[in-house]
């Protein structure tokens, strides 16, 4: 039968509708006390850190990435969702830990991020815009540092150098005007050039993201370099005795949010840095809480491997201790047709020659994740215009390398679309995994663990930097920075840092142009190629098409 989208979306309001269980009850599922719960709605809720340790679990931590992302879609978080389901549907004890989505996005290109069809994740135009005020509490704690760090140059009262600051304001928004403007505190004030980030860039989401308790963020947040004096030493923000304001701010935004799926699986959605600009995952805390009530926890890194997937393991799992018990790898027959060079409007035109091209850069992503040790799994999240021979090309592909595969109806048909991928993803998922190697070592020097990432994991002859970011990389190392491991940015639509190079290229080398610092999260920055820090929005924004009906439901996003 064929399927329509329209009479999926009908579907899934229906179930929406009528099977969804207060979150009081989808707590109390988890074993996760009343006392502990801080409800926002019947549909939504905050879980004290403290849930953390009464969970008599430990499971075993999914992790889901992708293939190179296209125009085409790939649907990660939906299958993260379906999987999820289908892993309930075989009667195994499942929660997500998934990421919160920026409104930056949502009103931008891509739209929303709580999946699609009958495996979303609810309440979605909740989720996708003010949510639980996560990321209005983490803009505000930013922009209160920022304005403390500017009132101290306006009166004299730091030895930070006006033309050394490094702070910029963060706005959870794509706004290209916003990225260079010139400030001023007054008419005696210091004039200067600075700039504004977006929320999910900023390094207060990625400290948020990484701590393990309060005491951990406030730490953290001491540590956060806002610039250098003249003699070149480092300006931390404790020196400008905000931070139990910025705390204070933040106490609320620290606890993981708990909302479930359409098949009632719980998910803790907490944390949203992007992959392509940030370390791409969700909190560790709400990790942990999902691995400490149920027996597994499926999670996802953004976008590609080589970005959400490689700074999982370097930046995430590094830090925490955490380790994924297997790796899955979401594929789309529409994204493989891409990467071997069919154009959009052609995809629904069967082309098993281009899959077979195209999967080059399947392969790619399963040799940068083969380095961790892990168990993989692909996934086919399977379209209606998908045949029968190209899927089958993709099986055949993968059963040649030894590598488990499934094909994921999981848009169409929730959890039972997700049953043989939940039941390969279970026999891979080992409980005694190896422990995790690592590509570089901390003490290794900056261009070193470069060019580690970029040969090992994008394929590339090697890595250049640009004079600017040999003179940065020197001030950071003068200051004792070069051991924190790299959070890379670099563009999501190529293994490359040139956007336009699709499928598995060669021949390329990286070029990275400059260097941030986030020692509070624990990480250094190296911007690639033309990424920048504050997306902006298309030509067509997808705000032109949200709206509020007459009885007052939120139409348009997602």
């Amino acid at each position: 039968m064929y399927i329509t989208l329209a009479s999926i979306a009908v579907l899934a309001m229906l179930v929406t509708m009528s099977s969804l269980a207060p979150i009081a009850e989808v707590a109390n599922s988890l074993g996760i006390s009343s006392s502990h719960l801080m409800p926002f709605g019947h549909d939504k809720a905050k879980v004290s850190i403290d849930a953390i340790d009464s969970g008599p679990k430990k499971g075993r931590l999914i992790l889901v990435s992708a293939i190179t992302p296209t125009p085409a879609g790939e649907g990660k978080t939906t299958v993260s969702i379906g999987l999820a389901q289908g892993l309930k549907k075989i009667g195994q004890s499942v929660a997500l830990a998934l990421r919160q989505p920026s409104m930056g996005p949502v009103f931008g290109r891509k739209g929303g991020a709580t999946g699609g069809g009958l495996s979303r994740i609810v309440p979605g135009e909740s989720i996708n815009l003010h949510f639980n005020g996560d990321f209005h509490a983490i803009t505000s704690a930013h922009n209160l540092l920022a304005s403390v760090v500017d009132n101290a140059l306006f009166y004299k009262t730091t030895r930070l150098d006006p033309s050394r600051v490094l702070w910029k304001r963060v706005l959870d928004c794509n706004d290209r005007a916003l990225r260079v403007i010139k400030i001023t505190s007054g008419k005696n004030g210091v004039e200067r050039i600075t700039g504004f980030d977006i929320t999910a860039a900023s390094e207060v989401m990625a400290a948020l993201c990484l701590a393990e308790s309060a005491a951990d963020l406030r730490a953290r947040l001491k540590r956060i370099v806002v610039g250098f004096d003249s003699e070149g030493s480092a300006v931390k923000a404790e020196e400008f005795r905000c931070i139990g304001a910025m705390v204070a701010l933040l106490r609320d935004a620290l606890h993981p949010n708990l909302v479930q799926s359409l098949e009632g699986v719980p998910a803790f959605v907490h944390g949203g840095p992007f992959a392509n600009i940030a370390h791409g995952c969700n909190s560790v805390l709400a990790t942990r809480m999902a691995l400490s009530h149920a027996d597994y926890a499926v999670t996802e890194a953004g976008f590609a491997f080589d970005l959400g997937g490689e700074k999982f393991m370097h930046i995430k799992c590094r830090q925490s201790g955490l380790a994924p018990a297997a790796i899955v790898i979401v594929a789309t027959i529409r994204a493989l047709k891409m990467h071997g060079g069919v154009a959009l409007d052609d995809l629904t035109k069967p082309d098993v020659a281009a899959v077979e091209r195209g999967l080059q850069n399947l392969a790619a992503h399963l040799d940068a994740a083969a380095h961790f040790k892990r168990p993989i799994v692909v996934a086919i999240n399977k379209f209606t215009q998908d045949t029968d021979e190209e899927i089958a090309t993709v099986h055949g592909f993968c059963q040649k390398r030894s590598v488990d595969s499934a094909t994921a109806d999981v848009f169409g048909q929730g959890g039972p679309g997700a049953v043989e991928l939940a039941e390969k993803v279970v026999k891979n998922a080992s409980a005694t995994a190896p422990s995790l190697p690592m590509l570089y070592e901390v003490d290794q020097s900056v261009p070193e663990k470069l060019n580690a990432v970029a040969t090992s994991i994008y394929g590339a002859d090697g890595v250049d930097l640009t004079e600017a970011a040999v003179e940065k990389l020197a001030a950071l190392t003068a200051a004792g920075y070069s051991h924190l491991p790299l959070c890379m940015a670099k563009t999501q639509n190529s293994l490359s840092d040139n956007s336009d190079l699709q499928g598995r290229p060669s021949g390329f080398r990286i070029t990275v142009r400059d260097f941030e610092i986030a020692a509070g999260a624990g990480f250094l920055v190296a911007l690639t190629g033309q990424m920048m820090r504050m997306p902006a929005l298309p030509r067509v924004p997808a705000a032109e098409r949200v709206d509020v009906s007459e009885d007052g439901t939120i139409i348009g996003v997602g």
